[in-house]
Formats: C-alpha cells, sequence, structure tokens
C-alpha cells in the first residue's frame, strides 16, 4: 500500500464495536498517480446520496448505505446482507485534504486524494 494512505482493520473493529454497527468492508483499489492517490472502492447498491465521506482525526472515512432491495413475494433463499459499507484510512500530512473529491457510479466510489505540491514530482533544470 502507498505511504500517503492505509487503512487498518482494528481501527474498523473498535469503531464498529464503540458504535455497535457492524459493516461491511469494502473492496478497494488504490492507485498513485504524480498528482493524487485515487481509490477506487465497491459499493454495490450505494448511490450518490447513500455516500458519506469524512475527515476523523486525520483518517479518511468511507461510508456507504446500502438501498433496500424492494422486490415482490417472499423470500426463499438470502444472501445479501443488510449491512451498510465502511472503510477507513490514515492519511498522511501529503494529503491537501480540503481539496478531496469523490464521485459514485455503478457502485464504484471513487475518491480522489491530491498531493500536496511539495511532495509531487519536478524537474529542476539547469542554470
Amino acid at each position: 500500500m502507498n505511504e500517503n494512505v492505509t487503512t487498518s482493520d482494528r481501527q474498523q473493529e473498535l469503531a464498529a464495536r464503540r458504535t455497535n454497527q457492524f459493516y461491511i468492508t469494502p473492496l478497494v483499489d488504490v492507485q498513485s498517480t504524480p498528482e493524487s492517490i485515487v481509490l477506487h472502492a465497491e459499493m454495490a447498491g450505494v448511490d450518490k446520496t447513500g455516500v458519506d465521506i469524512t475527515i476523523e482525526d486525520g483518517n479518511l472515512v468511507l461510508v456507504g448505505h446500502r438501498l433496500p432491495l424492494n422486490v415482490p413475494g417472499d423470500p426463499v433463499y438470502v444472501e445479501r446482507r443488510a449491512l451498510d459499507y465502511r472503510r477507513v484510512y490514515e492519511l498522511d500530512p501529503s494529503i491537501e485534504t480540503d481539496k478531496i473529491t469523490a464521485r459514485v457510479e455503478d457502485g464504484i466510489l471513487t475518491v480522489t486524494l491530491p498531493k500536496a505540491e511539495r511532495v509531487k514530482p519536478r524537474k529542476i533544470t539547469l542554470e
């Protein structure tokens, strides 16, 4: 994992115990570009209105509230759990938190974490 963003399953477990709320940990791909770190989180059943992204104590907290399935008939067999998604990442100080952007499309939450200018690669020209 990139040094700019780390996750802690232990942090997530402790948060769930404090709130008596249990979550599904979404699968997340993390990509690094010269300008930013980009997270792609799978959150099936979540739309724009069901996403909460916060920064708490230097942590990026992603929460996706799943929409209930409204299907007619009585359930015969159910594998889908009615739990929300939650993932916590510790942010490196080199991330510009006031410029974080996010969007959700087709159940994929994309969060872009811009790097500060001081950590972006740059070319030095000779005099």
